[in-house]
């Protein structure tokens, strides 16, 4: 299995080390790591031995009213949105998926337009 890599944008990085009181070296010495991507190095937050992120607990996420905007506009990735097979096969593994409030295709538009302008940080 794959890690669920989950990038960090320096306002995601400003907003988590923000909100739990830290200064932002600290911060990523403390929860995230560098990733090779072959051309560029990216930030992710650290993963569990089981690839959850490190700040999943079995009551939901730790930071989640700073949580990054990759975690806040999921489900509305584009690869999800690509098609209903792929909605359905990702709702197998979200429980609050096809649940609850109804989105519309304006309301969608501008969650994928968020996620594109809130670029990971690249360390070439």
């Amino acid at each position: 299995m794959d890690p669920g890599y989950v990038f960090l944008s320096e306002e995601d990085i400003k907003g988590m080390s923000d909100g739990l009181s830290m200064d932002r070296d600290k911060f990523i010495e403390t929860y995230c790591r560098i990733v090779d991507m072959g051309q560029m190095k990216m930030i992710s937050l650290l993963e569990k031995d089981n690839y959850d992120c490190i700040f999943l607990t079995d009551k939901g996420c730790k930071v989640y009213p700073y949580r990054p905007v990759q975690c806040s506009t999921y489900p509305f990735w584009a690869h999800i949105l690509d098609s209903k097979e792929a909605w359905n096969e990702e709702a197998k593994t979200c429980p609050g998926m096809n649940k609850g409030e109804l989105h519309s295709k304006e309301e969608i538009d501008r969650i994928l337009e968020t996620r594109l302008s809130n670029s990971p940080v690249v360390i070439l």
